[in-house]
């Protein structure tokens, strides 16, 4: 079973891959929530690369999406799962711009942490005006 900081870690790095490629940006984005969210607080940012690793190794699994997802599910007490959602989203925007294939995630891990899609869209909203440019 995952620790709640590895699960929230599997969602960011899972968002992160979702198009494939695993940007600097989104890591730095990562390693910034990791360093300034009270979530993280007693996590060892030290091991966070062996967590990233662990996750990017089940997505070679043909249901690793499904795996990872049930297992942060698993590990998530309910009131995190919110904010699981909001830890994607911010990487999903790191780059100025969602993929398709990180929405589609996005919408994947709404529905398997059971989150309500108005707390989602106001998520969504706040990451938008968060990132928006001049």
């Amino acid at each position: 079973m995952l620790s709640t900081h590895d699960a929230l870690i599997h969602c960011m790095v899972l968002t992160s891959a979702a198009d494939a490629q695993v940007s600097d940006t989104e890591l730095e984005v990562i390693r910034g929530i990791i360093a300034n969210l009270p979530v993280f607080r007693d996590y060892d940012p030290s091991t966070m690369n062996e967590t990233a690793t662990a996750c990017l190794a089940m997505l070679d699994d043909e249901d690793g999406i499904d795996l990872i997802l049930a297992r942060v599910k698993e590990a998530l007490p309910a009131r995190l799962r919110e904010t699981a959602y909001a830890l994607c989203v911010e990487v999903a925007a790191a780059d100025l711009h969602a993929t398709e294939e990180e929405l589609n995630l996005l919408q994947i891990i709404r529905q398997k942490l059971e989150i309500d899609r108005l707390i989602c869209a106001g998520i969504e909203r706040g990451a938008r005006a968060r990132f928006a440019l001049a």
